[in-house]
């Protein structure tokens, strides 16, 4: 089903189960000396949700993180809970590997030929499809995630 969506299939050793990236989506893989920032993933997971959060919230969505599940989402605790950024991360001697995959553009329809993340219960949404919009436009979506992500690691840029 995948190769006749064009898609490809790949193993790679990220954490977060299967996942999709593809047009539509701003995917960072941020590659980082955790040595050199604090020696916590879980809390270096937070912060990536926490970026995703706030730029989300400048486009007036109120994105969470859900007990138990990495990633973002909306609607948490509710039966339309959906996600909106998938996570992933790895590391090796406290560098970074992978990362996150915001959906802004992202076509659906190649979610239903997996088990995102390994959730069966919950849908995905993208940007788009909650605001309403045909598209949003990619380079402002980065430029918010750049924004946050400098602030919330203390990065002087």
């Amino acid at each position: 089903q995948l190769k006749q969506k064009g898609a490809t299939f790949y193993k790679i050793n990220r954490g977060g189960d299967i996942t999709y990236h593809g047009p539509g989506q701003v995917v960072g893989y941020p590659i980082l000396d955790l040595e050199n920032f604090f020696t916590d993933i879980h809390k270096y997971l937070r912060l990536l949700e926490e970026m995703i959060i706030l730029t989300l919230s400048e486009y007036g969505l109120k994105a969470e993180r859900s007990p138990g599940e990495t990633g973002v989402w909306l609607y948490v605790g509710t039966p339309f809970a959906r996600k909106i950024c998938a996570m992933g991360v790895r590391a090796s001697r406290w560098v970074t590997m992978h990362g996150f995959a915001l959906n802004v553009n992202a076509d659906l329809g190649y979610f239903d030929n997996i088990i995102p993340c390994g959730i069966k219960e919950k849908a995905v949404t993208s940007l788009h499809v909650e605001l309403g919009k045909e598209s949003v436009d990619m380079e402002e979506v980065k430029e918010k995630l750049l924004k946050h992500f400098i602030a919330l690691f203390e990065i002087a840029n």
